[in-house]
């Protein structure tokens, strides 16, 4: 499917499975922003919305409960991303609520979450950094997972570079980076390939770039 349709069917899913104030805040909360960046920053880096959940509720340190516009979850790993829109009423935000944003996103990183904040302007405008930006914060706990595979120190290395990079990279950039021979780094990036942990970005007869393959990008 591609993305209207997956979009739709994430949506529902959420729609149906929350009742009450959750139920309200997502049918409320869900709006112009947060659907473009779904379409322009999350959709073409993954092609699918797991572990995504939309107005996601968590504890206040005041005893109440705040929503976050995505919470992105699994084992070891925790982001809230948020779409901040710009408008009159942050102009005239009032000293007490901006100092409990700030509380509110202090409380959020001491509980153990990464935080990602964009503006409607960036996701709008610079939609490629900011998925770059994504990539990075969700690529420092793949490359973690990295360790606990059979690759060898050196396509390990590699790929972390990548994950780094947030987007494609050529092997002279590897070569420059790692200290690595043009023909050590033809053959490992020919391993990382047959693995599929990387994908040819570019070129066909001879490949000028690299890209994440799936299997980095969405671990099991």
């Amino acid at each position: 499917m591609g993305f209207e349709e997956e979009y739709q069917a994430f949506l529902n899913a959420h729609l149906q499975a929350r009742t009450g104030e959750r139920l309200r805040r997502l049918q409320e909360g869900h709006d112009q922003a947060e659907m473009l960046f779904l379409k322009q920053v999350w959709w073409p880096i993954f092609y699918h919305f797991k572990y995504l959940h939309p107005e996601y509720e968590v504890d206040d340190f005041k005893d109440g409960k705040r929503y976050l516009d995505f919470a992105y979850i699994r084992p070891g790993i925790r982001i809230c991303l948020e779409v901040d829109g710009y408008g009159p009423h942050l102009k005239n935000i009032s000293r007490w609520k901006f100092s409990d944003n700030l509380e509110r996103q202090n409380q959020l990183v001491i509980d153990g979450w990464t935080v990602i904040r964009f503006s409607f302007d960036q996701v709008k405008e610079k939609p490629r950094r900011c998925q770059q930006i994504v990539q990075q914060a969700i690529g420092q706990w793949l490359g973690d997972k990295l360790d606990q595979t059979s690759l060898s120190i050196v396509e390990k290395e590699v790929l972390r570079l990548v994950i780094r990079k947030g987007e494609s990279i050529s092997p002279k950039e590897i070569e420059m980076y790692m200290k690595l021979s043009d023909k050590t780094v033809k053959k490992v990036l020919s391993q990382l390939v047959d693995k599929k942990m990387l994908i040819p970005a570019s070129g066909i007869k001879r490949i000028r770039s690299y890209r994440l393959g799936d299997q980095v990008k969405c671990p099991i």
